[in-house]
């Protein structure tokens, strides 16, 4: 049923392209008045309500196969694809936090420098801001 339904929008949809394109534009009358050929195959109106009734017709037809399409493609499946992978190596959360509790390690952190370790560091003189003049 969905491939029939499938085959049938793919052919109302390039039949739908075909019949849009075979339609002229608004500005194609102005070519008409410099020697262009009248359109008296379709009568003297033209073409136009032929075609509109076609166009809507096939543009009827394309929309309800489209939602005919999405309502089969959206009750087809509710299952995942990932429900048929086996979890490997699935862990409890208290296995988890057991294993943090072990791991847990102090990184100890350097203490910060004193006063008298940053006036005597070599480049304490070049840390003046712009503008001030060593004391030199």
């Amino acid at each position: 049923m969905i491939t029939l339904l499938t085959v049938v929008h793919v052919a109302v949809c390039l039949f739908l392209i075909v019949i849009v394109l075979l339609q002229h534009g608004k500005g194609a009358d102005a070519g008409a008045t410099f020697g262009g050929s009248g359109q008296s195959l379709f009568g003297s109106e033209g073409p136009l309500p032929l075609l509109n009734k076609i166009t809507t017709a096939v543009a009827i037809v394309f929309m309800m196969t489209s939602v005919a399409l999405a309502y089969f493609s959206s009750s087809k499946s509710t299952s995942s694809v990932m429900s048929e992978v086996a979890k490997p190596g699935a862990t409890s959360v208290q296995q988890v936090e057991g294993k943090a509790q072990q791991e847990e390690k102090v990184i100890p952190m350097p203490a910060p420098a004193s006063e008298d370790q940053k006036s005597a560091s070599p480049g304490a003189e070049s840390s003046a801001a712009p503008g001030q003049g060593s004391t030199k």
